[in-house]
């Protein structure tokens, strides 16, 4: 498919068990925005999420067992690299992240030749007061602590990538879409914009994150983040 004035965009879809929703995901990307390319990763789905995707004839990748959101978007990157795309960009197979966003997304990267631009939903407005986002605040805190840089959305998944970060997050087995790794490649020197965006709740089916877990993620976030940090520190003294 021909990308607009010639630049290749790659929308990666990672998905397990979206049986609910992809139908509506990937058919208003191929109505709605067809100047950029799409591939959903099946990541091992239970659920009837590859039998749709064959029935309607998208473009996937169908991973044999799960690997969870790390894995799928590798396979998702190294499709990128091997076919030479400029960029590309993240968007949940639940519904929750809007395409249109995509165009501002992409004028912000080419405006400021930045690495990575995220989709935030806290740019211009202001977080809603709950206990999910007094975690993201306070895994924000941390990032702006260790790397001196604030970002608003810590959590949001529409994640745009240039060419360098595609080879990078498909190669590299310690990269994951994650906070903690937004902090290691701040302190790394990659450049990371935000724009503003609107997000919606999931089409169907349920998160994966409940009481206990969302208790577990922080605590590892926490501790990556402050390790990654440490780590930091140690490698600028064997440096000097």
């Amino acid at each position: 498919m021909k990308q607009e004035n010639e630049v290749k965009v790659l929308i990666i879809i990672p998905a397990y068990n979206e049986a609910g929703s992809i139908e509506k995901v990937t058919g208003n990307l191929i109505e709605n925005y067809p100047q950029y390319d799409y591939v959903i990763v099946n990541d091992g789905s239970t659920d009837d999420t590859r039998k749709i995707c064959h029935r309607n004839d998208y473009n996937y990748i169908d991973l044999p067992v799960n690997l969870g959101l790390a894995g799928a978007m590798r396979a998702g990157m190294r499709y990128a690299n091997y076919y030479d795309y400029d960029y590309a960009i993240q968007l949940d197979g639940d519904g929750q992240h809007d395409p249109l966003y995509i165009k501002d997304m992409l004028a912000r990267m080419e405006e400021t030749s930045c690495d990575i631009v995220i989709g935030s939903r806290f740019v211009s407005e202001k977080k809603p007061k709950s206990l999910r986002m007094l975690g993201s605040n306070i895994i924000g805190a941390l990032i702006k602590l260790t790397t001196r840089h604030r970002i608003n959305d810590v959590t949001s998944g529409m994640r745009l990538f240039n060419k360098k970060m595609i080879k990078q997050f498909g190669y590299d087995m310690h990269y994951s879409p994650e906070p903690d790794t937004l902090a290691f490649l701040l302190n790394s020197g990659v450049e990371i914009e935000e724009v503003q965006v609107r997000m919606y709740e999931r089409v169907a089916g349920k998160s994966y994150l409940n009481f206990w877990s969302s208790i577990g993620y922080m605590v590892r976030m926490i501790f990556s983040i402050v390790l990654f940090q440490w780590v930091r520190i140690r490698r600028n003294k064997k440096c000097r």
